[in-house]
C-alpha cells in the first residue's frame, strides 16, 4: 500500500537525497547548493514551498516539491518545481499518485493554472506527463538567472 502524505519535519532528509538522486540523473550533480538544513527551513519554517511525499511500508519512496506562483494573465497558481520516484518504486503508481495529489492539492486552492519543466531529452517523464493529458509548449523559451553568494 502506497500513503501520500504531506511532508513533516524529519522528512527532509529523504527529501534532499531524492532530490540529489534526480539531479545526478537530470546531468548536473554538482547544481545542487541546497542542504537539508535548508529544505528544512524553507518547508516548515518559512513555508516558501511545500512537499508531499510517498511512502511505502514507512519508507519515502518518491515526493512533489512545489509552491504557490501568480500570473498576470490567470491570476493564482501552482509551480510544481520537483516530482521524483526512487528507480526501484517505479512503475507502481507511485508517480501517477503524486501527481494527482498535487492536482488535488491545486483544485483546493482553487489556482488556475499549474506549472512545471521537464527536459527534452526525459522522455519517460515526457511520456508520463502526456499520458496524464498535459499540455507541454515548446514555445516558450526558459529565462534564468543564477546567483552565487
Amino acid at each position: 500500500m502506497i500513503l501520500i502524505r504531506e511532508a513533516k519535519p524529519g522528512d527532509e532528509k529523504d527529501i534532499f537525497s531524492m532530490i540529489k538522486e534526480l539531479a545526478l540523473y537530470e546531468k548536473e550533480p554538482d547544481e545542487v547548493v541546497n542542504n537539508e538544513q535548508e529544505l528544512c527551513n524553507h518547508l516548515f519554517h518559512e513555508k516558501i514551498c511545500h512537499a508531499i511525499v510517498a511512502e511505502k511500508k514507512n519508507e519515502i519512496i518518491g515526493f512533489a516539491l512545489y509552491y504557490m506562483s501568480y500570473s498576470t494573465w490567470k491570476g493564482h497558481c501552482l509551480y510544481l518545481e520537483d516530482f521524483y520516484v526512487k528507480e526501484n518504486a517505479r512503475q507502481q503508481g507511485v508517480g501517477s499518485k503524486l501527481y494527482n495529489a498535487v492536482i488535488d492539492i491545486a483544485k483546493l486552492k482553487k489556482v488556475r493554472r499549474m506549472d512545471w519543466q521537464v527536459l527534452d531529452w526525459n522522455k519517460p517523464a515526457i511520456d508520463f506527463y502526456v499520458k496524464h493529458s498535459a499540455e507541454l509548449d515548446g514555445q516558450w523559451i526558459n529565462g534564468r538567472l543564477n546567483f552565487k553568494y
